[in-house]
């Protein structure tokens, strides 16, 4: 898997127009503080790190790519950027960071039970987890059909709905969960977006 995800960012274009960036980032900036120490898990090259450090926090960006680690510190050389072993460990120790930001990850992870362990593991107590994944409600897999979405190919290996991820967070321990669908007409949103306490 690590190879597939260094070869995705070798061949990606350097310049990237990520799916409902904007909305994402007013997500992400509406729930972080200046001063936070915050994990950006899933940093890719690094843009949405760069919005938090611009914002005050205090923030790290890790990824499970090599290739996408040096599009990041290419881009923004004054910010620190991490490897993140695919379903190992987090680089980091227990209880060091207030949020953890983790945008159009969870979908991409195969084992979900240890990444959201790692993630409440590096979480103060009361820390956040805010998480974003494409809306795969009934509508858009009924008219799309599921291999629009995931491929056998793909790497998209969970699709989500706002109650399956509530779920999911739920059964992690996650508290005070608020899931909401975002981006587009009722019946057609494109986004979940996810904020919950440890």
């Amino acid at each position: 898997m690590k190879a597939y995800y260094e070869e995705l960012w070798e061949r990606l274009p350097a310049t990237l127009h990520p799916p409902d960036l904007a909305l994402r980032r007013a997500f992400m900036l509406s729930n972080v503080a200046a001063g936070e120490r915050v994990l950006d898990l899933g940093s890719g090259a690094g843009e949405l790190t760069a919005a938090l450090a611009a914002a005050g926090a205090q923030v790290i960006g890790a990824d499970v790519a090599e290739a996408a680690l040096a599009r990041a510190r290419a881009g923004h050389p004054g910010l620190e950027f991490r490897l993140a072993e695919i379903d190992g460990e987090l680089p980091f120790e227990d209880g060091c960071f207030d949020v953890v930001w983790a945008s159009e990850v969870i979908e991409h992870v195969a084992d979900t039970a240890r990444w959201l362990s790692e993630i409440r593991r590096v979480l103060v107590p009361r820390g956040r987890l805010l998480v974003t994944t494409p809306d795969h409600g009934r509508p858009r897999l009924l008219l799309g059909g599921i291999e629009r979405y995931s491929p056998p190919l793909g790497d998209h290996l969970h699709l989500y709905t706002a109650r399956s991820l509530r779920d999911v967070l739920e059964e992690f321990g996650f508290a005070d969960i608020d899931v909401r669908r975002v981006g587009g007409p009722p019946l057609w949103r494109r986004l979940v977006t996810a904020r919950a306490v440890r």
